[in-house]
């Protein structure tokens, strides 16, 4: 799986030969974890399949930690059909059943699994409308990662805020702007942590 375009601050940082990466003080020393930051958090991703699981993964955190989702997350693959967004919005009721019975493999919520399936289609309209998830979600920063400068950390800007009202006018659920915040940051879309 191709995580996407390293951005030019990681490059740098890698470079700088940084023994201890930044990430550590929140993946505390997690395998897993660590490769998922070091190899995808913060890259830039543009592929709709991509933004969809990262939109549905985020959402499922609610209430959670990231770590939690990260270790089911090939589950939510096996069960949302490899985030393909035709698939997930074609899914039955007997099939959203399913994925609430024991062993799925994900969190067993109905309210993130019939979510994720209204998303899907959600996402299919705004393909339509817009020609990509990725040319409607990423022109909420103008096509371009912003670097925020700002000395504390934020739990939503007014970008995701904006980001956050477009999806619930088109229907969507679990995108709140706190969690599109952090979706935004895991997609590279904002770079706001300590260089």
């Amino acid at each position: 799986m191709s995580a996407g375009k390293q951005p030019e601050w990681m490059k740098e940082k890698v470079d700088a030969g940084a023994s201890t990466p930044w990430y550590h003080m929140f993946t505390k020393g997690d395998p897993e974890y660590d490769k998922y930051m070091a190899e995808e958090w913060g890259f830039e991703v543009h592929e709709d399949r991509k933004l969809f699981e990262m939109l549905i993964l985020e959402g499922a955190q609610a209430g959670l930690s990231w770590q939690t989702i990260l270790k089911k997350r090939e589950g939510y693959r096996a069960a949302f059909h490899n985030f393909d967004i035709k698939r997930v919005a074609a899914m039955t009721e007997a099939e959203q059943q399913e994925l609430l019975k024991e062993g799925s493999g994900i969190v067993r919520n109905r309210l993130k699994v019939k979510s994720a399936v209204a998303n899907a289609k959600v996402a299919l309209q705004i393909q339509e409308e817009e020609g990509s998830l990725d040319k409607f979600l990423w022109s909420f920063v103008g096509g371009t990662p912003l670097l925020n400068t700002r000395k504390t950390m934020v739990a939503e800007t007014e970008e995701s805020q904006a980001m956050s009202k477009a999806l619930k006018q088109r229907g969507m659920n679990f995108v709140g702007p706190t969690i599109l915040y952090a979706f935004m940051q895991a997609c590279g879309m904002v770079v706001d942590h300590p260089l």
